[in-house]
Parts: structure tokens; sequence; C-alpha cells
């Protein structure tokens, strides 16, 4: 997408409140029209946080009909006919403020706007901009009166600290709409994207790619012996690691993805072939995640399984082992476990040529 040229057509604001403190709703009267001298600054920040590479993309998603998403509905209603971004950006704010019932949800300021001008694979396209802010920031500007000079403290947003936002671009209407989403609480948020948007990853090479390798990760690992969740010290961390690092082998040596293949070739046993289809039945219910048996592999997100491996061993006598996947991934095995009869505890022994940090 390119957000070079881009205009805000109109602003819709409001203060959503969180009804179990009995905080309020207000929403505008009317329509902000936004001034031609401050089109490229507003418009550069609304769509600042949306020009990150490697955002993953969404759709909105119902369990019966899309017609009966609310949120779906009304961008649907926006993006046909902009006189109802009043009427449906209300509606909006309303959804948000009936979903913040939790009291670990924040009161916050939000800004809808319609923005035009969006380019998307060659197509000039609109879409409704959703952001939320839920803190005030104290500023501090000198003005002039009366000859003089005075400092003035006010508060206001912070560009660089905007809480949550989505972009709803008028892309593939028909399956949802293409969504851009972030929140800074934490990426699956469940409030800001599952109750509030209702949307789901869309599956494309980089998700599948992504999430297979994790699930692969998860499930070698745990039939290796330490899960990499539960950071359980049963067995070493670096078998896990060596199961998971050879069934990521599975991605670096391939082009495309076959499920049967990457059963025999990295899964190998009963046991990690079931916990991977566990994992694909759960992603699958809970996530609406659709795992294909055969999709292009993105090399650079299955590199960010990797990031799952247990990397950090530390033990009860204050010692703490550091490992990286170089360690792992030596064709003569550098780590050693054992356990010693006499003293009644278990031992690493760790091999070398030379200490590199002298």
């Amino acid at each position: 997408m390119n957000f070079e040229g881009v205009r805000i057509a109109g602003l819709v604001l409001a203060k959503v409140g969180n009804p179990s403190r009995d905080e309020a709703l207000q929403t505008s009267k009317q329509v902000l029209k936004v001034e031609d001298e401050d089109q490229g600054m507003l418009s550069s920040i609304f769509l600042r946080p949306f020009k990150g590479l490697g955002m993953q993309g969404h759709r909105f998603h119902h369990h019966t009909s899309l017609e009966k998403h609310e949120l779906n509905e009304c961008a649907d209603s926006i993006l046909k006919d902009e006189a109802t971004l009043l009427e449906r950006g209300c509606e909006i704010a309303n959804r948000l403020y009936s979903k913040s019932n939790h009291p670990n949800i924040k009161s916050g300021d939000l800004c809808i706007a319609l923005v035009e001008g969006i380019e998307v694979e060659g197509e000039m396209k609109k879409a409704i901009c959703i952001l939320k802010s839920e803190s005030v920031t104290p500023f501090l500007s000198i003005s002039s009166k009366d000859g003089d000079l005075q400092l003035l403290t006010e508060h206001g947003i912070n560009p660089e600290k905007i809480d949550k936002g989505c972009l709803i671009v008028d892309h593939f209407p028909a399956k949802g709409y293409y969504v851009l989403t972030f929140d800074r609480a934490g990426s699956e948020s469940r409030f800001w994207v599952r109750d509030f948007l209702s949307v789901v990853p869309i599956s494309d090479a980089a998700l599948l790619s992504k999430k297979v390798a994790e699930m692969a990760v998860a499930a070698v690992a745990t039939t290796a012996g330490a899960s990499m969740e539960d950071g359980g010290d049963d067995s070493p961390p670096w078998e896990a690691n060596r199961a998971a690092s050879e069934a990521l082998g599975y991605f670096k040596d391939n082009k495309k993805f076959s499920l049967a293949e990457f059963e025999e070739q990295a899964l190998r046993t009963p046991e990690a072939k079931a916990k991977f289809a566990e994992e694909r039945r759960r992603m699958e219910e809970d996530e609406g995640v659709k795992i294909e048996d055969e999709f292009d592999i993105s090399q650079r997100d299955v590199t960010k399984a990797k990031k799952m491996m247990k990397s950090i061993m530390k033990l009860d006598t204050g010692v703490e082992l550091r490992l990286s996947p170089k360690a792992i991934e030596q064709k003569v095995p550098v780590i050693e476990n054992g356990y010693d009869e006499e003293r009644g505890m278990k031992f690493v022994k760790i091999y070398y040529k030379r200490d590199l940090a002298k």
C-alpha cells in the first residue's frame, strides 16, 4: 500500500469511558472537516502506525454471516456513502463502549477518520482509520501576548503513543475487507482484536509459514521432553532446541509446504504428529486460521519461530547458561548432560576450543 497523497475526508470524535466504572460515552454532533493546511500533518499521524513492514492482514469474521457483523456493516455503509460517516461513526464508538466493561480497560479518546487516496495494487482506495488513545501527555508551549512571552501548559494526545488502532481498507469487501490492526497492550489483545473488531488473520503464505513453524517447534519440543511454554527443567533445553531446529530445517530446504512430507520428514514420531494435529485443530477453532495442506513458504516468517526456543537455563546453584542457535546446530554435540550418583546432582559438560570473550 502507498499512503502518499492521501487526505482525510472527515472525522468523527468520541470520548469512550468504561461502563463498569459508570463512565460516559460522548460522541461528535457533526463531522469534523480537516483544513487543507492540516491535511499533510494529520494524515501522516493517523497512518504512521500502519506503514511498518510485516503487519499481518486481517478480515472481519462472523460465525454465521458477515451481514451480522456490526463493524463490517458500519464500514460498508461509510465506504459506500460518505454521508453516513457521522451516524455510523457514532455506532462504532457505541460498539467500543459496549465492549469496554472489563475493569482493566482504560477510557480514552477515539478518532474515526474516512481516508481517501490510498493506493492498493495500483488502484486508489478509501479506508476507515480508527485510533484510540488511552493517555494524555502534558506539554509546554511558548506564546506571545501583549508584547511579551508566556509559558502555557496543556494536555493532549501524543502521536507517538497512540494505544490502539485499525485501518479498514476498501479491498476484498465481500471477504470482510482488508484490515490492519495494532494494540500496544499486546498483538493478540482479546479486547481490541476479538471483542471489538472481531477479525481473524488472512491465511497468506506469511501467516501460514509462521504459524506452522511455531506449531512444529512446540510439537517436537514437547515430545522431546521439554515444553517451550512451561519452562520445565526435566530435560535440558538444548535437547528440545535440537529437535526444533531439525524440524525447522524442513522449511529451510523447501520452497513449498506439503503436510504429508512435513509430517514424515520433520515430525517423525507419532507423539509429535499427534501434538501437531492437536495444535492445528486448536488454531483453526480458536483463531479462525485455516491451515492449508500446501502453501508457499515464507522464509522470513519461519525464522520468527526460533524465538520460541528456550535460550537460558537457570540452575539452582546460581549458574545461568545462555544458549545460541550455533551451539545447537553443531554437527558434533558440544553439550552433554548427566547425573552424578555420588553427589546426587545433575551436571552439564561443555566442550570448547577457546574463550571468545577474552
